[in-house]
């Protein structure tokens, strides 16, 4: 049933899979699985990870250049889009972004049945992406597709309570992460007994904190010495998976159903509080770099 009658009520599927560095036929192809897998499960709405285009360790600026693409030009867009229509679907993808040889971005599109819908650029990134990408200049735009509101964060920008509350304020129901969590956030303890890791915590927080769904894809396997995490997970705005964590290394897809219209409605605590009415924007101003206590 498509969803325009079925109201606010939407499938999301997370996508965890190892893109092979460099690559970049076997990620299209890699990423088409994917989606292919996700959208017969009924999915409407489907998260690949960062970078997902291209692989993430980059050892230079002339490869992070040669591997970045940009988007009218990238075969994995071309081959997304056409199932992105053949299903009717939305992709949010994390896709290594050439504007020219000198701006480069770690960025996500939105690919939709009629094309790309919309970009956001990582604000915040992390580590080595400083050498080789620009920080994104893009803010933290909200995208209304035809059963939503849609913001997206990668990875690091997780770790900044203020993006995901911006996305919220403006309206987001779902914020989605196309994300690479690596073993060099927690060195000494990946994963805990119940098989989640930090960065796990750190997206029930901000869904809960926000009251949002959040869908977090993320990606598995070994880059240069680089270990990611895996553990995919979709979250409801209780702050509760409703999918996942997923396998810390197996490639797998994740499908959970979203009520978009429950969670508009959860922002209303109770008869005396409400989380957006409840700020105290009055002492919020040291928070935001001016101003004192």
């Amino acid at each position: 049933m498509p969803v325009s009658e079925r109201g606010n009520v939407i499938r999301t599927a997370v996508c965890q899979y190892a893109p092979i560095l460099g690559d970049l036929p076997a990620n299209v192809e890699k990423g088409a699985q994917a989606i292919q897998e996700a959208a017969e499960s009924g999915a409407d709405l489907i998260v690949l990870p960062e970078m997902a285009n291209s692989g993430y360790v980059v050892f230079s600026s002339s490869e992070a250049r040669e591997l970045a693409e940009r988007p009218d030009e990238s075969p994995a867009v071309a081959r997304w889009q056409q199932l992105a229509q053949e299903y009717d679907i939305h992709v949010v993808a994390g896709f290594g972004e050439k504007v020219s040889d000198t701006a480069l971005y770690n960025s996500a599109l939105i690919i939709g049945p009629t094309g790309i819908l919309g970009t956001y650029r990582k604000t915040h990134l992390f580590f080595e992406e400083k050498l080789y990408y620009r920080p994104g200049d893009l803010g933290f735009p909200v995208f209304d597709l035809p059963f939503g509101r849609i913001g997206i964060l990668i990875c690091y920008d997780l770790r900044f309570p203020e993006a995901s509350r911006i996305l919220a304020l403006k309206g987001a129901d779902v914020i989605c992460v196309p994300t690479n969590w690596v073993s060099m956030m927690t060195p000494d303890r990946l994963w805990d007994a119940q098989g989640y890791c930090q960065a796990n915590y750190v997206a029930l927080a901000n869904a809960t904190m926000n009251q949002v769904f959040m869908a977090c894809a993320d990606r598995v396997g070994e880059e240069r010495g680089v270990q990611f995490l895996g553990c995919s997970l979709i979250i409801d705005p209780a702050g509760t998976p409703i999918a996942g964590p997923a396998s810390t290394d197996g490639e797998e897809v994740l499908v959970a159903q979203m009520n978009l219209s429950a969670a508009r409605r959860a922002k209303h605590r109770n008869d005396l509080n409400h989380t957006w009415l409840d700020r105290r924007t009055d002492l919020y101003s040291p928070m935001l770099g001016h101003g004192s206590d």
